[in-house]
């Protein structure tokens, strides 16, 4: 299957191993689990199989939307709405689609609530600082002239896409739309909808590239719990420190939606300062100073998923700020001023928002 571009304002899909479970699922009731790949990562769901329910048919369901939502929105694929989208000249209309439109909805909230932090209209600044799939010193050392910015900046311009019912135009030339910080999340979204709906499934956890939503009660008829790594620099899947967890609150519906956004693993050092490979599209230049990782719960894991890109994408005490007082529940992993290294879990410490901490403080059952 074709993937989403992972080059935008915060995350890339490749960050998967930010997230991991720690529930363990070794008793009854029975369990069943799903993987495959979508979006440039992969998929793996857990759920309790209701009686009469064919395991064939959740798999083939669960692929035909993630399916239809690449052919929406991954511009990996030429015939994709939105690769359509941005080649077309302003004033010019397409049809989109539900998914589509939703993504939209959601990115437009974010974007307007986070102060331009989070842009899907940011590729432009994206590769003209060279921040692709890879990230080099070697950029720092030579980087892009105010020009050269400021031309890029001028086609970072969210306002300029305008959507009326099903149709969707841009008022600029030039102006693109890249989803992949909030694809994965909606992606999510979608796959429990398709559980809870079209099967009638309440126990399950759905984790696409470290995007996570969990229901009701996992294996061993407990809350869900989700892990939270250290930002080590080199950490991997296998060799990993867990910094924090969060538990599947007991209000709110038995439900969790959540995110992690990190830069660590896409990082370098110039001039004794490190620097991400996320772009402000505020300010048109690199981020420097901001959180490490950034964990987001919300109302779904689409929103969760923006979120934690905007609040990446911000120095972090202006993120700090923002997250408080939007109310977002958030967790921020820092660096531990009193120490020098990186590469240990002590190195690095915890700090929550009045949000996150009622949310984390919820752990009656």
């Amino acid at each position: 299957m074709k993937k989403f571009s992972i080059k935008i304002a915060a995350v890339s899909f490749a960050l998967s191993a930010t997230t991991t479970l720690l529930s363990a699922c070794q008793k009854s009731p029975e369990y069943h689990y799903l993987t495959g790949e979508t979006m440039g990562t992969s998929y793996h769901i857990s759920y309790q199989l209701p009686d009469g329910v064919s395991e064939a048919a959740i798999q083939n369901e669960v692929d035909e939307r993630l399916a239809q939502i690449n052919a929406s929105m991954s511009t990996y694929i030429d015939t994709a709405t939105i690769s359509k989208f941005n080649r077309l000249g302003k004033n010019t209309p397409i049809t989109i689609d539900s998914d589509f439109s939703h993504v939209l909805e959601v990115s437009r909230q974010v974007y307007r609530q986070s102060g331009g932090a989070f842009d899907p209209t940011v590729m432009p600044l994206v590769e003209t600082w060279g921040f692709g799939k890879t990230m080099t010193v070697e950029r720092l050392q030579s980087p892009p002239s105010s020009e050269e910015i400021a031309k890029a900046k001028a086609l970072v311009d969210f306002d300029t896409v305008i959507q009326k019912d099903h149709q969707l135009y841009k008022t600029k030339d030039g102006v693109s739309l890249d989803f992949s910080a909030v694809a994965k999340g909606y992606g999510v979204d979608v796959i429990a909808k398709v559980l809870k709906n079209s099967h009638n499934i309440h126990n399950y956890m759905v984790e696409i590239g470290g995007e996570v939503a969990t229901s009701g009660v996992n294996q061993q008829l407990k809350p869900w719990q989700i892990a939270i790594d250290a930002p080590i620099l080199g950490s991997t899947v296998s060799e990993r420190q867990t910094i924090a967890s969060i538990r599947q609150p007991t209000s709110q519906n038995n439900q969790l939606h959540l995110a992690t956004s990190g830069n660590y693993r896409n990082s370098v050092m110039f001039n004794n300062q490190r620097f991400s490979h996320t772009i402000d599209p505020t300010t048109g230049s690199p981020i420097a100073g901001g959180a490490p990782s950034v964990t987001v719960a919300a109302a779904s894991t689409a929103l969760a998923d923006a979120w934690a890109t905007a609040l990446t994408a911000m120095p972090y005490q202006t993120a700090l700020h923002t997250a408080n007082q939007q109310n977002i529940a958030a967790l921020f992993v820092i660096h531990d001023a009193s120490k020098s290294g990186e590469d240990d879990i002590s190195d690095w410490q915890v700090v929550e928002t009045a949000a996150m901490k009622q949310l984390r403080a919820d752990k009656k059952r």
